[in-house]
Parts: structure tokens; sequence; C-alpha cells
């Protein structure tokens, strides 16, 4: 008999594990895969963007889906106190561009070293996969196993992750198991995941990033559903970087939605055109498709030219002033089709999972089963990139943990 069983051992689930250890309880931690947190030692590259060093208050427009029920959670256990909590078990830190918070070493494996530190004091099981959860008169009295086993217990903390990176073991084990015991799940969907589209030009500029643009995404209204400024890359399907796996997070289904890239910001049309003109004064003598080395990275500017319908080899002096407006429009809103979202394999987080309304958010608490506790990505909330989603991981997991 143990007082609390943790189900999932990734940041979520091992941040529950301390919050209960330090409250005195007898905790069992239960893995499925043969090592905790397989799918933290990927995130951020490798790097594990562990939180961002935002206010906490600032932490609630980050999440699209279900903020305002993470309120208590943000608040019982900030992104300070998690990394006071993590300095004083020796990892050191540092913040990057956009606030984002990484180990100094930029290694994941620091962070789930000293994750494991902090739970030194529980019992953990791994290759141990749970069946269903036990329950009598609306109370929960033990776990039982794929192996036929019971586990008694008169506390459980769900944390089993949603269905993003499958290879680490997210197999959507969690909603099965709420379900069995009357909650309802919303269905789980890829988010934070690069988009596909229809122009096959995007696979000429494969591997180029671009930074300090804008983008903007429009539905089949053309109403904007989302806008950012930031960095994205091109792949052989399409788009992908942050400013897009966020925007990715606010398209609830791909449908004449398009996406619109800023590559000059900072410049209104007007400026970008007086820009323009002094750069072809100074190459007026060149062919067009050399005349833009200034302006645009070099393997962007053969997809430029084509779109521009200017020839190539047109001379930079004998550009019209139309042509050239063709051209500052293009600059200014490079248009794309979107088509698809790629597979949930490539998804960072999932969209979707148990229903917030079921769960008590000052506790993490079940409204439905008693002694019964949601943490992390199983949840239906996620939010954009930049150290967000985790924080949701750890506050939840210690406040169902402390709970």
């Amino acid at each position: 008999m143990v007082d609390t069983v943790i189900i999932g051992g990734g940041p979520a689930g091992m941040m529950a594990a301390y919050a209960a250890l330090q409250k005195g309880e007898k905790v069992l931690l239960l893995e499925q895969n043969n090592r905790l947190g397989r799918k933290l030692l990927i995130t951020g590259k490798g790097r594990c963007n562990i939180t961002n060093d935002a206010d906490i208050g600032d932490f609630i427009g980050q999440v699209p889906v279900n903020s305002r029920f993470l309120y208590s959670a943000f608040y019982s256990f900030t992104n300070d106190q998690l990394l006071d909590l993590l300095h004083e078990y020796g990892l050191e830190t540092k913040v990057e561009r956009g606030g984002r918070v990484f180990p100094v070493s930029d290694r994941s494996s620091d962070v789930l070293r000293t994750l494991q530190k902090l739970i030194s004091g529980a019992e953990i099981r791994l290759n141990t996969r749970v069946r269903s959860i036990l329950i009598n008169d609306g109370k929960i009295t033990g776990v039982s196993l794929w192996d036929k086993t019971e586990i008694k217990c008169n506390k459980v903390v769900l944390a089993t992750g949603g269905i993003s990176y499958p290879v680490t073991g997210s197999r959507g084990d969690g909603y099965k198991i709420a379900e069995q015991v009357g909650h309802s799940v919303v269905s789980p969907k890829a988010s934070l995941v690069p988009l596909e589209t229809e122009e096959e030009w995007c696979k000429d500029l494969q591997g180029l990033s671009l930074r300090n643009i804008v983008v903007k995404v429009t539905d089949k209204r053309g109403k904007e559903v989302y806008s950012d400024f930031g960095e994205m890359v091109f792949t052989h399907f399409g788009v992908s970087g942050p400013v897009i796996l966020s925007a990715s997070s606010h398209i609830r289904k791909i449908d004449g939605h398009r996406l619109t890239i800023d590559l000059k910001p900072a410049l209104s049309e007007e400026q970008l055109d007086a820009r323009l003109l002094r750069d072809f004064q100074t190459y007026s003598n060149r062919d067009f498709c050399n005349g833009l080395d200034d302006l645009l990275p070099k393997k962007l500017i053969p997809v430029i030219v084509s779109l521009s319908g200017i020839p190539e080899h047109c001379k930079i002096h004998q550009i019209a002033k139309e042509q050239r407006q063709v051209l500052v429009s293009l600059c200014k809103s490079l248009s794309l089709t979107l088509t698809a979202t790629r597979p949930v394999e490539e998804a960072i987080i999932t969209s979707g999972g148990i229903n917030v309304k079921e769960i008590n958010p000052s506790t993490m608490e079940s409204k439905k089963v008693r002694g019964l506790y949601f943490a992390g990505e199983v949840i239906d909330v996620d939010a954009y990139t930049g150290g967000f989603n985790l924080q949701i991981a750890f506050s939840t997991g210690f406040l169902a943990g402390q709970s």
C-alpha cells in the first residue's frame, strides 16, 4: 500500500512526485518506458527549453486553449520558483532570445538528472504500464497493471502526456484510463506542428531560415487568425520554425487558410520602394536576377524573381515603376496556401485531452472521482513555443502533487 501513485514519468509526473514527497507521502511513480523523461530529452532540439523568464502574469496570454483554467497552477508554482528549485539542486540556467530558459550546458540530460534528484525519495518502477484505475464508491482504491497485478493506493496523479512523439511512448493511454472512470476527452490533435503548403517553390527554399519577419494567417473569409514576429524556416513540405509552430495552435482545421510573410516588416511599402530605388541605381546595368543581393537571402532571390514576372535577365534600369511595385508587394506579402498540418508524430505537443470542466483548477483533482488528479499534457491545455508548455507541466504537476 502506498499513499500516491503517479502514472507517467515525464516532467509533470516527476514534479507531482516531488510535491507529494514534500508532504511526507509514500510515492510510487510508474513509467512505461525503460527510463524517465524520454520526451523531455528531445525537447528544444535536445537542449530543453525549461521555461520562460516572462512575468508569470504574462503566461496566461501565451495559452490559446483554456488559459483561465491554469491561473491557480501558474501562481501555485511559478517559473521563478521552478528555477530556484532547479538551481538549488545544482542546475545552472541561462536566458536566451524571447526569454527562453535553457540549461547552461545546452543538454536536456542535465535537466532530467536534476529532476531525478528531486524525486530520490520516491519508489520508481520502469517498464510498467497501467491498464486502469480502481475505484469504489467514487473514490480511488488503486491501479491495475497490464500484467494483471494491482497496487493499492488512495490517490493517483494521471500524467501520461498526449499523443505527440509516439516513439517516446505517448500512446494516449491516459485518455482511455480517464474515460473508463467517466471523464470526457476533447479529441486530441497535433499542435505546435509544421504546416504543409500547396506551392512547390517551398522545396527550392528547403533549409532557408528567415529572421525578423512577420507572418499572418487568414481563414477562407480573409479574417486574421494569427500574426507574429520572429523566425521561420522553409522545408520540403512547406514551412516550420517558431512562428509557424505557434500559428498552428490557432488553426483548428485548415480550410482555405493562407499564410502571408512580410520579409521587411521594419519598412513601409513607401520606404521599401525607396530602398529598392537606391539599390537599382547602384546596380542599374546588372540583370534583374543579380540586383537583389543587398535586399534578400541569396536562396530566396530566384523564387522572388520568378513570382514577380520580371524577366530575370532584364536590365535593372529597364524595370518600370509598376514592375517595381509588384516586387515591393511580394516582399511585404509573400503568400502561401496552407493545405495541412504535419502528422502528430512531428508535433511538439497535443491539443485536446481531459476536459478541464471536469477538473478542479485549484487542486487539479477530478470532479468525478475523489483522489484522482491530472497533470501536464493529458489535460486539454496547450501553449505557444518558448518554454510555456513545460511550465504548464511543472505547475500542474506541482499543484496536483501538493493537493
